[in-house]
């Protein structure tokens, strides 16, 4: 797995998962926030496996 995500791109996804499980865990959003595990991992790993498959690649890094 090689680094696809830039650091922008990454650091928004944790956000985003975050305030996901935040609003599942307080029961403002229901059992579907909790989807926001999926950016979370993909933002803390740096790897996406759909930017692969759409032949997306944010990070600045040198083919």
């Amino acid at each position: 797995m090689k680094a696809n995500e830039g650091t922008i791109d990454r650091a928004l996804r944790v956000i985003a998962g975050l305030v996901l499980i935040a609003l599942a865990a307080t029961g403002t959003v229901g059992v579907w926030g909790w989807i926001g595990i999926m950016p979370l991992l993909t933002g803390a790993i740096g790897f996406c496996p759909a930017y692969t498959i759409l032949g997306i690649n944010t990070c600045p890094m040198k083919k």
